[in-house]
């Protein structure tokens, strides 16, 4: 008859011996003998363990469970570990360390209070800024090669990302700028019909779209549309081992998979302000000419003579600036992504929050530095 699920340990000398019998079920908790015996792995006079079955009876992946922790912790001391268990429960055995656990794929626990994990960022947050300082160093070494000829990036790959980060992001880039000129002309419109001042929603639009809305409307939908596609890809690259690959046979990882996308969004981005720019004013023509019943000649003029061309430059250059933190951003996430699936999706939400935060420094920034100038 099966009995409980048994466990007997015993030290012969230097030799930690371990018996498993009776029934084993995931119903039945493990025998309080169980804890002696991994208890009794920790004992400095050990140095071999060896497991063996008396008496086992039928046994599920609860007894499996139970032998893999023991080998475990005989591997953590470095132990020398002798089987002698049933020939189908010992082949389970060395299946389960057949393959190493991949780097990032085990869930962490963690109990730390909301003071200690304060205190952990703080302690981190110096090797992450070293390690992003370095990689942006690498990036302008790349760069210095491609200036010197010396680049192993390739003419194709920078034109299919400026295809990607660029046409492709039109219709999108069209929706929504279209709809964000005409929420400024609806906002500005409720104040300056009071006075009989319609025609100002033209500069009111253009100054706000061609200054800075326009170049953080598309910096945000880049964000989350290529920013978060090149972690991912970057990211799944290195879950394949593919980066790896590249490093083996001698092509620079960041001339070959870096390079051209930092260089393809950083001449993009401006392009699709300046089109967001044009989507945007006519958004807020739109609303002028249907809803304010503006005449569109008087509209465009309004429009012209209201908006200096330095407010197209200064736009270009928030454009530029976006394109360069998105790009660093998604690509330093994929680069530094863990081996995991969970590590790949990690690194795409956060290259996402990333870009959008360094968007929001870089606008506050150079609004600053533009009252400061006096433009």
């Amino acid at each position: 008859m099966e009995t409980s699920p048994q466990v007997t340990a015993s030290a012969q000398g230097p030799l930690w011996l371990v018996s498993v019998g009776g029934r084993w079920n995931m119903e039945e908790p493990w025998p309080e003998e169980a804890d002696a015996a991994l208890a009794g792995i920790a004992d400095q006079r050990v140095r071999e363990l060896r497991l063996e079955a008396n008496g086992l009876g039928r046994w599920d992946t609860s007894l499996l469970v139970f032998l893999v922790q023991m080998v475990k912790a005989a591997r953590a001391r470095k132990l020398d570990v002798d089987l002698a268990l049933p020939e189908g429960l010992e082949r389970l055995l060395h299946m389960a360390f057949a393959v190493p656990a991949q780097e990032g794929a085990a869930r962490k626990k963690s109990d730390a209070t909301f003071l200690s994990g304060l205190g952990d960022a703080a302690l981190s947050l110096p090797p992450t800024v070293g390690d992003f300082l370095s990689f942006c160093g690498e990036v302008t070494l790349s760069i210095w090669r491609l200036f010197l000829g010396r680049s192993k990036m390739r003419s194709q790959d920078f034109v299919a990302a400026m295809y990607e980060c660029g046409v492709q992001a039109l219709p999108i880039i069209s929706v929504t700028s279209m709809l964000f000129g005409l929420i400024l002309a609806f906002v500005g419109a409720v104040q300056l019909t009071q006075f009989g001042a319609q025609i100002y929603v033209a500069g009111l639009v253009g100054i706000g779209m061609l200054r800075v809305m326009g170049a953080v409307m598309v910096g945000v939908v880049m964000s989350g549309r290529v920013g978060a596609a090149y972690a991912a890809l970057i990211g799944t690259m290195q879950v394949n081992e593919e980066v790896d690959a590249l490093a083996t046979l001698g092509i620079s990882p960041v001339d070959f998979l870096v390079l051209p996308r930092v260089l393809a969004l950083t001449a993009m981005v401006p392009l699709l302000t300046l089109y967001a720019d044009l989507m945007g004013v006519l958004g807020g023509y739109l609303v002028g000419v249907m809803m304010l019943d503006l005449n569109p000649m008087e509209y465009i003029n309004a429009t012209t003579q209201m908006v200096p061309f330095k407010h197209v430059l200064i736009g270009l250059v928030y454009g530029t600036i976006f394109g360069v933190v998105i790009a660093v951003a998604g690509c330093y996430q994929g680069m530094r992504c863990g081996r995991s699936a969970q590590a790949v999706g990690q690194a795409t939400t956060t290259a996402v929050v990333h870009s959008i935060v360094g968007i929001i420094v870089a606008t506050a920034a150079i609004t600053v530095i533009c009252n400061v100038l006096g433009v």
